[in-house]
């Protein structure tokens, strides 16, 4: 039997984007059971036009709109929590307002779902287009730097030491079951939504990925989240900024998510797992101590690329790099 969907729409003064996402949910087989439209105080035409382009494509009658208006504004990742805390069906597809659903890929994604009673939360790549949707000549892995390994460490179910370095997936191309909510409610505040779903999936069950693209992710002034590939200068302008409290805020992350593995316990996280967590802590913990002084930061940040830690935490080289080079 086929599993049903439901969409979490989120959005905010999105009426000039709207029509043509809308118009590919309705050409999806199988077709959502519900469109559950959280809006963030849009003072446009964005309501009017979700419920329009239903009716032009037919599907008033077929596909339930339910709508939650928010004022004040409750900020991307509370908004996205509301929607999914109000789907009603076994699958969720959380949807940006401003990207287009490739033809076929609910039923890509639902038949892995299918086939795999195990899998808790699966995401895709995305094209990259522009505002006018015409493609840039990239993927959203490739701007994010995806390695063959990292890809391949996913699909043999470790995921989670993957997420201990850095995250990959991306809302706007995720599905996931109910089931999960279950165990990620509430959403950490210290979180984005996407990540800290697949990091909680990742923990306690299994998520994969699909390295094809499946939506066209545009990328637009407007955008609240991007993705772009930096150039050389960028990284090394990147590496020379303002150390800021970033650190700070990534260790408050880090302890956020141990804390919830913790509450979940050892019947629903592997011990292996825990204790990765807690090493991560403990590095992130290190990097946001670190001096102000660039010289007093050699040799502890030696020994602990020695101890391999900036390996299996973060992006190697590149965190080395940062913590090195970064103005106090």
């Amino acid at each position: 039997m086929t599993l049903d969907v439901s969409v979490a729409l989120c959005t905010r003064n999105g009426a000039r984007y709207l029509p043509e996402q809308v118009r590919s949910i309705c050409a999806q087989t199988p077709l959502p059971r519900e469109i559950v439209l959280s809006d963030d105080g849009s003072t446009d035409d964005t309501l009017a036009v979700v419920r329009d382009t239903l009716a032009q494509c037919g599907m008033a009658d077929r596909i339930e709109l339910r709508v939650f208006s928010n004022l004040p504004p409750l900020g991307v990742t509370r908004n996205f929590e509301q929607a999914v805390r109000a789907c009603r069906h076994e699958l969720i597809a959380l949807c940006d307002q401003d990207d287009v659903w490739h033809p076929g890929r609910l039923a890509r994604m639902v038949a892995q779902f299918e086939a795999r009673p195990e899998l808790l939360l699966l995401h895709t790549d995305a094209r990259l287009v522009d505002g006018d949707l015409k493609p840039l000549g990239s993927t959203l892995f490739h701007a994010l730097e995806v390695q063959p390994a990292e890809l391949s460490a996913i699909g043999q179910g470790e995921a989670f030491g993957v997420l201990l370095r850095r995250n990959l997936v991306t809302g706007a191309t995720t599905v996931f079951r109910r089931s999960l909510l279950d165990t990620a409610l509430p959403f950490a505040p210290e979180w984005v939504h996407d990540e800290w779903l697949a990091a909680v999936a990742a923990a306690i069950g299994r998520m994969d990925v699909l390295p094809e693209p499946t939506i066209d992710y545009r990328q637009h002034a407007s955008n609240q989240i991007g993705a772009r590939r930096l150039s050389l200068s960028e990284k090394v302008a990147k590496a020379f900024a303002e150390r800021g409290d970033k650190h700070v805020a990534r260790l408050r992350r880090a302890e956020a998510l141990l804390q919830r593995l913790q509450q979940l316990g050892g019947d629903r996280v592997p011990g292996r797992y825990l204790e990765a967590q807690r090493a991560k802590v403990a590095h992130q913990r290190f990097r946001a101590e670190l001096p102000a002084a660039r010289p007093l930061r050699l040799l502890p940040i030696l020994l602990e690329a020695a101890r391999g830690r900036y390996a299996r935490f973060g992006r190697g080289g590149h965190a080395i790099a940062q913590d090195l080079l970064e103005r106090g």
